[in-house]
């Protein structure tokens, strides 16, 4: 029998955040809202170490980062919960809980479409620190990146509610 040595990864991974966001509809067609979690690169020994931990960590759950996008809702026991209820995302995954507010468009897509793409970037992003404003711009910047998108786990995350 193996043991899991996860424990030891939080401090390494440093302050892991999310945030949400929405791409304009293609064609008047809506599509699935985009979520994003990533690290600040904080971590007790800088961030390549915290880049590795949450490849580990990933691992961990199954997932591979810069593989294809895998749809949790195909899964039995998916390692990542979604709720999306009264204007809040709550996922909860290995390492990171975390409540974030949406908005309404972004919620309405999630429950009309069932699903999020959901993206863990491994690559740290310094810029998004918690509770200070994120432009378009730098948003576009770190996701549109070549490298973090390269190196980041996608899945479609299916979306629960208190109601179902």
């Amino acid at each position: 029998m193996t043991t899991s040595n996860t424990a030891s990864y939080a401090p390494l991974m440093g302050t892991l955040s999310v945030i949400p966001w929405t791409s304009d509809p293609a064609e008047g067609e809506r599509k699935a809202p985009f979520l994003l979690a990533y690290s600040l690169g904080d971590g007790r020994e800088g961030p390549a170490a915290g880049e590795q931990a949450l490849h580990t960590v990933l691992g961990e759950m199954g997932l591979r980062p810069g593989g294809d996008t895998v749809d949790l809702a195909s899964r039995q026991s998916a390692p990542i919960t979604l709720l999306v209820e009264a204007g809040r995302a709550v996922l909860t995954m290995p390492y990171l809980n975390a409540q974030c507010p949406v908005p309404p468009e972004w919620e309405a897509d999630a429950r009309s479409i069932g699903r999020v793409y959901f993206i863990v970037a491994t690559k740290p992003w310094t810029d998004g620190v918690p509770g200070l404003p994120v432009t378009e711009e730098q948003l576009r910047a770190f996701v549109g990146n070549e490298e973090v998108l390269a190196t980041a786990m996608h899945c479609l995350l299916p979306v629960r509610s208190l109601t179902r």
